[in-house]
């Protein structure tokens, strides 16, 4: 029961972990509403266009951050790697789908990542590699976020390590998740009309 009852409080912890908005807050000590310029997502490539570098850095450091604290405390308190696995998804969920900006949220690629680097740190190394390859060659970062993504489930099953099943679950739920939330990019894409990185958004 004692179990039962840590597995659901460290979920929601997960779930409003990833609510904390790091673009959001990065960009509104700059004076941006993030959420008004550019794409409106409050990820790091829409802080990047919309405020510049060193902001987008820091949101690439928090926003992983928070996945991998969500995935931690469950595996500190030996929950095992299904309680884990949740948290960590919900921490996704909580950065995607943010009930403190009404829904809305990032893309939840660098939370991921952060709760893969806690789960099992080589996969989420090599994906990430495989991603940031991507976004060199093509400079869409929205393809190289999507290429290392789903590329996750398939390097779980070739490493096929301990608790394999909820590890694969988790990054098939991961790149589900993805896969969603790009579903503009990925229209955009494939007309051609995605915005290639280093093109900065116009300030009014």
């Amino acid at each position: 029961m004692l179990d039962v009852t840590l597995a659901a409080i460290t979920t929601v912890i997960g779930y409003f972990l990833g609510t904390i908005p790091s673009g959001f807050l990065v960009a509104k000590l700059y004076g941006v509403n993030i959420q008004q310029v550019g794409s409106g997502n409050i990820g790091a490539t829409n802080v990047l266009r919309a405020v510049g570098v060193l902001p987008a850095v820091i949101v690439i450091v928090l926003d992983p951050l928070k996945g991998a604290l969500a995935a931690l405390l469950p595996a500190l308190l030996g929950l095992g790697p299904w309680v884990v696995a949740l948290a960590g998804l919900a921490a996704v969920a909580g950065n995607d789908f943010n009930v403190l900006l009404r829904m809305k949220g990032g893309k939840g690629i660098a939370t991921s990542i952060g709760v893969f680097l806690v789960v099992d740190p080589l996969v989420a190394a090599v994906s990430v590699t495989l991603g940031v390859f991507t976004i060199l060659v093509s400079r869409h970062v929205s393809l190289g976020s999507l290429v290392g993504m789903v590329a996750l489930p398939l390097f779980v099953l070739v490493r096929a390590g301990d608790n394999l099943f909820p590890h694969l679950v988790l990054a098939a739920s991961l790149t589900a998740l993805a896969i969603y939330r790009h579903r503009d990019n990925i229209r955009r894409l494939l007309a051609g009309e995605e915005r290639r990185l280093g093109e900065r958004l116009a300030r009014s």
